[in-house]
């Protein structure tokens, strides 16, 4: 008995092998698409760079518009945090005082278009509250400046506004006490400011005052800057993933012959886009953060901010970096299911499958079902944002998505012409996929800007209203209820004597009343009572003939207001003056041969009714509670004529009212968004310039064996270089017609929706003009690396 003859022990079953996980290939097919993408030589990095910084760009876009919240809610609240607590609301000499009370006047000015804040202000008792940002109170003679406050009064060109603000500078307002920081704002201490010259008392600061709403009709417009802002950013991410998709697939071809099948290949492209992407968010990061530490220098549309105002939403900041890698995936996955990887035959020459149209044209036609289904919107009810965003991605996304059909059905039909146009329209003819992807950045922006354009147009004359001011006849307005007396005529004088002033209607005016006893329920008569000379009345009213001592009786054009002018205005009759003060009363004779004469609407639009009267008949300076009013007009060819009146004016009465006279006023909130819809899309705009350029760069990359073939057998440079030109023109003219189509679609559905007429069909002229001008510039920024990759070095291969 040997030990083979040994019996054997039946063996159990074969436990079957474990099913693998289906997240396994997943993960091993992706880490080694980012091996690839990582160690795959200098062209897999050239590849992997390119879309890095292309999703980079984008990244730090969409970290700067998740940052935006943050940034307004950091303005408002510093803004709140140095409202005043004011004791009294108006100049009031019994208003209670304590050690830590403070009496200001606001001082406020102009500087070349530049407005300044400032107020005026004095310690009640030693211990006086300071507004956020200073840490002393400013000592009489010395003021607190914002730092580009003190920037522009260290400038050569600002001689007359020192000589508006003659106090010494002892400190700068830290970023707690300013919005931005280009703000120019001031606080100054005074040893002459009280009550009676106009000075109001506060306890302190914080007060958050009430609040403003924005009107629905801006939040339809807000969310639209929104989406027509953002809508590029996420395409310019999408078409940067695809970058160098040719080398690519012949790259992938090679992984074919060892044995990977198409599954496999689609994962392992998939995880080079992942890892190109991650690195895109690595960079758009950095990019941010290097920016961040420079955007306190940085003015755009006079709109600034603060580094620390610039803090990403955490939530925004996780859906960003999900979204990109995630986007990146699903972008190559797609892009891989259009193109046949063989092991023998890199990409498949022939044509491919014609691209169909019906689903194109169902998100388009969707967003503006969406608009449809949320109805019209009133100023009196809420506004539900999701249907607004909803409908406008959907039609953007739509015109981007039917972009490649229609280039593609355009060049097909396209033959002839010189060789460049050739050249151009056979390389469109035979791939005209990343062409389209390169110009999509393009009309999205393009249609927003169309339909924002015709959405501000018909809102404009919500939010723009006339004043009927004529900045003809004068362009300042001066009011102050402090220069009376002597000073009053003074400040009319020296208006006058104001170089570059060519007229001055100066005017003391003050209210007469009809006197007698009347009951609490009773309405007293009263009308205004005006003194000028000859030459100011008759800018006030149609006087023939006027001499010095004359006195009008003037009515309005309404013959109800004239009537209850004349209840107060007797001819040979008393008037009295301040009936309504107990200390002082002063009664006067209107003459009996006084004149009616008719009213005229002076420089700020309004009827001069009333009672005039000459210096002769009247000494203006014993006028209770009167104003001195004066309406200036200058000369615009004398420089700085207008500096030299304001400088008049605070030399007269810092707190004095200087308004400039406008034909139209725009409204504050309406003006704002405007700003950050011009901020916006200047950013917009480099992005599109950026996408555009890395994408022609790409492509000539692509072809850079190519072109130096085409040059070695003899074709001229130039020939190449308007090759490029009519290349890169074709797709975006297409798309400028699809943006201008789709752009007014989705402009008058927004003007129905908002209940407004479209008043201008025009307004994308100018935008296909900045479209045009888009080409030229890229084309002009790729001539250079294109005159390098046609020299015989592009020939060689590895």
């Amino acid at each position: 008995m040997t030990l083979l003859d040994e019996k054997r022990t039946p063996a159990g079953p074969v436990p079957p092998p474990e099913a693998p996980s289906r997240t396994a290939p997943w993960l091993r097919d992706l880490a080694l698409g980012i091996r690839f993408a990582a160690a795959g030589g200098r062209e897999g990095w050239v590849r992997t760079l390119l879309t890095a910084v292309g999703v980079g760009i984008g990244v730090a876009l969409l970290l700067t518009a998740s940052s935006v919240p943050h940034m307004l809610d950091e303005r408002s609240a510093r803004d709140q945090a140095r409202s005043e607590t004011r004791i009294s609301g108006a100049p009031d000499a019994s208003a209670k005082k304590s050690d830590s009370s403070v009496l200001r006047i606001e001082a406020s000015t102009e500087f070349r278009d530049r407005s300044i804040t400032g107020f005026l202000m004095r310690a009640d008792g030693a211990h006086p509250v300071v507004p956020p940002g200073i840490t002393a109170f400013p000592a009489p003679g010395e003021m607190v400046v914002s730092p580009a406050l003190e920037e522009l009064l260290g400038s050569p060109g600002s001689a007359l506004l020192r000589e508006r603000l003659p106090y010494k500078v002892t400190g700068t307002i830290a970023e707690a006490g300013l919005r931005s920081p280009n703000e120019l704002w001031f606080y100054a201490g005074s040893s002459t400011l009280t009550s009676a010259s106009g000075g109001h008392r506060i306890a302190g600061y914080g007060d958050p005052g009430p609040s403003d709403p924005l009107p629905p009709m801006l939040i339809v417009l807000v969310i639209m800057i929104c989406v027509v802002l953002l809508a590029p950013v996420a395409i310019f991410i999408a078409t940067a993933v695809r970058f160098g998709g040719d080398r690519r697939d012949r790259r992938l071809a090679a992984l074919r012959l060892v044995g990977t099948d198409i599954r496999m290949t689609r994962r392992i492209a998939a995880g080079e886009a992942l890892f190109g992407s991650v690195l895109g968010l690595l960079i758009g990061l950095a990019v941010f953060l290097v920016g961040r530490r420079f955007v306190g220098h940085i003015e755009v549309w006079d709109a600034s901010a603060f580094p620390s105002d610039l803090a990403p939403d955490a939530r925004l900041c996780v859906v960003i970096a999900l979204a990109v890698p995630l986007t990146a995936v699903l972008v190559t996955l797609g892009a891989m299911r259009s193109v046949v990887i063989e092991p023998l035959g890199v990409v498949r020459n022939s044509r491919g499958g014609k691209r169909r149209l019906w689903w194109r044209l169902l998100l388009p036609v969707a967003g503006l079902a969406v608009f449809g289904f949320g109805g019209k919107i009133d100023e009196y009810s809420p506004v539900n944002p999701y249907p607004v965003a909803g409908g406008a991605v959907l039609v953007l996304v739509g015109l981007a998505l039917l972009l490649p059909w229609l280039v593609e059905a355009c060049v097909r039909r396209l033959r002839g012409g010189p060789v460049p146009w050739q050249l151009a329209t056979r390389r469109l003819q035979l791939s005209s996929g990343a062409a389209s992807r390169a110009v999509s950045g393009v009309t999205v922006a393009v249609a927003g800007a169309v339909a924002l354009q015709m959405l501000f147009a018909a809102m404009n004359d919500d939010f723009n209203k006339a004043t009927g001011q004529d900045p003809s006849r004068a362009q300042f307005y001066s009011q102050s209820a402090i220069v009376r007396g002597d000073a009053a005529l003074h400040s009319i004088k020296e208006f006058r004597a104001t170089k570059g002033v060519v007229q001055v209607i100066g005017t003391v005016e003050a209210y007469a009343t009809k006197p007698g006893k009347y009951k609490p329920d009773d309405i007293q008569p009263t009308t205004s009572f005006t003194v000028g000379d000859c030459a100011t009345l008759r800018e006030l009213a149609r006087i023939t003939s006027c001499r010095d001592g004359d006195t009008f009786v003037s009515h309005p054009k309404d013959k109800g207001q004239a009537g209850w002018v004349d209840k107060t205005a007797r001819k040979g009759k008393v008037i009295e003056f301040d009936s309504y003060s107990s200390s002082r009363k002063l009664r006067w004779t209107l003459p009996a041969g006084s004149r009616t004469v008719a009213a005229r609407t002076d420089p700020m639009g309004e009827e001069h009714s009333g009672i005039l009267v000459t210096p002769g008949a009247v000494d203006a300076r014993t006028l209770p509670g009167a104003s001195t009013v004066s309406q200036i007009r200058i000369d615009e060819d004398v420089p700085d004529a207008a500096e030299y009146v304001r400088n008049t004016a605070a030399r007269l009465d810092p707190g004095m009212r200087l308004a400039t006279l406008n034909s139209v006023e725009r409204d504050r909130q309406y003006a704002s968004i405007q700003t950050g819809l011009q901020v916006g899309a200047t950013a917009t705009l480099l992005l599109i310039a950026a996408s555009m350029l890395v994408s022609q760069l790409e492509q000539l990359r692509e072809r850079k064996r190519l072109l130096s073939v085409l040059v070695a057998f003899g074709t001229r440079r130039t020939t190449l270089g308007w090759s490029v030109l009519w290349q890169t023109a074709i797709p975006v003219v297409i798309g400028l017609a699809v943006a201008v189509a789709g752009g007014l679609a989705l402009g008058a559905t927004l003007c129905w929706m908002v209940g407004k007429e479209v008043t201008d069909w025009t307004l994308f002229l100018p935008l296909a003009g900045a479209g045009a001008g888009l080409i030229l510039l890229v084309t002009l920024l790729s001539l250079p690396p294109l005159w390098r990759m046609m020299r015989p070095e592009g020939l060689r291969s590895e």
